[in-house]
């Protein structure tokens, strides 16, 4: 089935990281690979469409996808782990020539339209940066949230940095950081030493507040199995490395996945109700920015914030404070749309959820472009408090 549509639905977890050569791809297959020992089922999207690295790690090379009657993409196993990747369905030395549309829509077809059964957790393999794909996948999917891999490198350390901050932007949990390559353990004499500095994956957790997942330690079997395609947690189970991934997986399942504001993804049409999140139970503690409830009557818009502050906004209003690049200047933020030419009875026609950040709004004058982030939508006058 879809991964949508699986019960219950599974963690959406983001490995990323700020910049290329710091081990993300195999930290992804290790981890994975701990998590299928621990009992968890275990999907990956290789989700490098240019340089795809998770079939050379998990020995998956030459192994082509099939699909069922139905459309769907059967994905490739390994080592108990479910896979698909854009290195999957080219030859080896076939380069991926992609403009950005088609990038997501490979993207979205890797986790929509891939037949992934019942899962536990979906580990999401991201290019290093912080550009279309990371903000595509924020945007169509529900991540449960991110983890950020860095090596202790001072310039490592600062990209890590910027990557945290854009996962934090658009309201994907962080669920922690990883300092990976942190000491090299000499194969012969045991000692470490520490190439690229200490403990600068530690201290920036600290810094953001954010849980410090664990140091993975250097060491000269990962290259032998990345070109084995057998992980180092199978290849050397009692090494330090696949001692830290273990301990990574661990923190990673045990971490508590409940969430505090209507699930998502959802597309609600409002003429007959369908597609309506469900409400959950606001609480004094509550995220500011996350949703419990929506509903909507008489053109007006019906909030519900999870720390239990009520909002209502009328339909005109928001129209009107569309942020699309059609109603407002995308340089000076000035307003490009006439206040005039929007209808006294305009009307929300369809409501749907944009990633964990935002939602997007369909108006009965056809205008369906605008995202409103949560944190603008709280930040707009109540119509109930106008009217005090």
């Amino acid at each position: 089935m879809p991964l949508d549509h699986s019960q219950p639905a599974p963690r959406l977890i983001a490995i990323s990281s700020g910049k290329g050569g710091v081990g993300k791809s195999s930290v992804t297959a290790n981890v994975a690979v701990a998590m299928v020992e621990a009992g968890w089922r275990v999907g990956v999207v290789d989700a490098d469409i240019y340089g795809p690295s998770i079939p050379g790690i998990l020995g998956l090379p030459s192994r082509k996808p099939s699909m069922t009657p139905e459309g769907q993409i059967i994905p490739v196993e390994a080592h108990g782990i479910k896979v698909i990747s854009m290195g999957l369905l080219t030859d080896d030395d076939s380069p991926a020539i992609l403009r950005g549309p088609m990038v997501t829509k490979y993207l979205q077809s890797f986790v929509r339209q891939v037949d992934w059964g019942e899962l536990d957790v979906l580990l999401l393999d991201l290019p290093p940066g912080t550009g279309d794909i990371q903000l595509t996948l924020a945007q169509a999917f529900p991540l449960t949230g991110a983890v950020v891999v860095s090596t202790p490198q001072d310039v490592s350390l600062k990209i890590a940095r910027r990557g945290l901050r854009m996962m934090e932007q658009v309201k994907v949990p962080i669920l922690g950081v990883i300092e990976n390559m942190s000491g090299f353990t000499c194969p012969s004499c045991g000692t470490v030493t520490d190439i690229f500095h200490k403990g600068g994956g530690e201290a920036i957790a600290q810094e953001i507040g954010v849980p410090f997942l664990g140091k993975v330690p250097l060491d000269p079997a990962v290259v032998d199995c990345g070109d084995s395609g057998t992980p180092l947690i199978k290849a050397a189970s009692g090494s330090p490395a696949a001692s830290a991934y273990r301990e990574i997986a661990a923190a990673l399942i045990g971490q508590d996945a409940a969430t505090t504001g209507i699930a998502t993804p959802f597309r609600w049409t409002l003429s007959d109700g369908s597609g309506k999140p469900a409400p959950v139970a606001p609480r004094p503690d509550g995220p500011t920015e996350t949703l419990a409830a929506l509903d909507e009557e008489a053109a007006s818009l019906h909030l519900l914030w999870a720390d239990g502050q009520a909002q209502t906004l009328g339909a005109r209003d928001l129209r009107i404070a569309c942020p699309c690049a059609k109603c407002r200047d995308e340089m000076t933020g000035a307003r490009l749309l006439d206040p005039d030419t929007v209808p006294l009875d305009i009307q929300i026609t369809r409501i749907w959820s944009v990633g964990n950040y935002a939602l997007g709004m369909a108006f009965s004058d056809g205008h369906d472009t605008g995202i409103y982030t949560l944190k603008s939508l709280r930040a707009m006058p109540s119509m109930e408090m106008e009217d005090v």
